[in-house]
């Protein structure tokens, strides 16, 4: 997708427009699925200078609505000035196959039909996507990775990775996510796929398809991004009213956000994509996967988080050898991967002055 298409938000980003790069990928790529994308394209940002010793990458993954630049959607982790600060590391983060953002997915263009993909998209997973990560980080001539980090879909994609490539990976951190999705967190994905399917236009190709289907979807999403604490303390009236309440206005302008900036047929295909993560298949068990995990690893939770409990990442952790797991406090629950800056930091500096294994 050419960059004067992406959505408005994305293209204001401040820096982004020198850094966002893409990369062509013309041979076929085989999908889990069993079929084959006929040709890849993958949209990324770089920050930095890699090192002549090539050992002070930083790869970040992005969660499912985000886009490949850190710096926009992670203020006060990533950036000048901030721990994953360009002036020192090679920063890396690649948009999600499937994404509408750039990277390859239902809205780009079919070279066979000369028309968009739209539903006649292939399924993906996340093991897809982190090959789609794997020809990136070959085409930047990457071997090593000081540092991988991401938190909910972009932590899954890490643990994915982490777990297949084992000698990659010097040192990771993987927030607010899991090793398996829950039967959880696919119910919620699936109810929000109801609300999009129940806009007769969301297969549709033009813009602003199912975008009715998609407000209501993150509407959804959004109780389980935050909790009941949360919307008792920023959405409660004191004034006696009987309609026009604000926690009902907050929902509509969630909704709206999103649908502005993305589109129904992405969120579709990557809530599917998620429901699918299983770092364990093809392998003997999950728990097996993640003992082949040899990067110092750090496994964080939010107290609060009732989309990715934190017993998911303490079973991450109790499963690779040496991993350290870590409880953040936040009143924005699982929203508070994106939000708790000062403490994720705090963190990740712990890791990384520890000694390697």
């Amino acid at each position: 997708m050419p960059l004067t298409k992406l959505k408005p938000q994305y293209q204001q980003a401040s820096d982004q427009q020198d850094n966002l790069k893409s990369l062509k990928f013309n041979q076929g790529f085989s999908l889990e699925c069993g079929d084959t994308l006929p040709e890849l394209e993958i949209s990324y940002t770089s920050y930095g200078t890699l090192s002549p010793q090539k050992d002070n990458v930083v790869w970040v993954f992005h969660a499912l609505t985000a886009n490949a630049d850190p710096v926009e959607w992670w203020p006060g982790v990533v950036g000048k000035g901030y721990f994953i600060d360009p002036n020192k590391y090679f920063i890396v983060c690649a948009n999600m196959l499937g994404s509408c953002y750039g990277t390859t997915g239902p809205d780009s263009i079919d070279p066979r039909t000369g028309e968009k993909y739209g539903a006649n998209f292939p399924l993906i997973t996340v093991k897809d996507m982190v090959n789609a990560h794997r020809i990136l980080k070959d085409h930047l001539g990457i071997n090593k990775i000081l540092l991988g980090i991401g938190g909910s879909m972009g932590g899954q994609q890490l643990l994915e990775w982490a777990s297949t490539d084992v000698d990659l990976f010097e040192s990771i951190c993987v927030i607010a996510t899991n090793a398996r999705h829950s039967a959880w967190g696919i119910a919620f994905n699936t109810a929000q796929r109801m609300a999009i399917e129940a806009d007769p236009t969301y297969q549709y190709s033009y813009e602003g398809a199912g975008e009715k289907g998609l407000q209501a979807a993150r509407a959804m999403a959004m109780l389980s991004y935050r909790n009941q604490n949360t919307y008792r303390k920023t959405q409660t009236d004191f004034e006696d009213k009987v309609d026009d309440f604000k926690a009902s206005s907050y929902q509509y302008y969630q909704g709206q956000k999103l649908s502005n900036r993305f589109t129904a047929l992405s969120y579709w295909y990557l809530s599917k994509a998620m429901d699918s993560h299983n770092i364990g298949r093809g392998k003997k068990s999950v728990r097996h996967a993640l003992k082949s995990v040899i990067a110092k690893t750090l496994v964080l939770g939010i107290r609060t988080d009732i989309l990715f409990p934190y017993a998911e990442q303490k079973f991450i952790a109790k499963n690779i050898k040496g991993a350290e797991f870590g409880l953040i406090d936040s009143l924005y629950g699982h929203d508070g991967f994106l939000i708790e800056a000062k403490a994720i930091t705090k963190q990740i500096q712990t890791l990384l002055n520890k000694k390697t294994k």
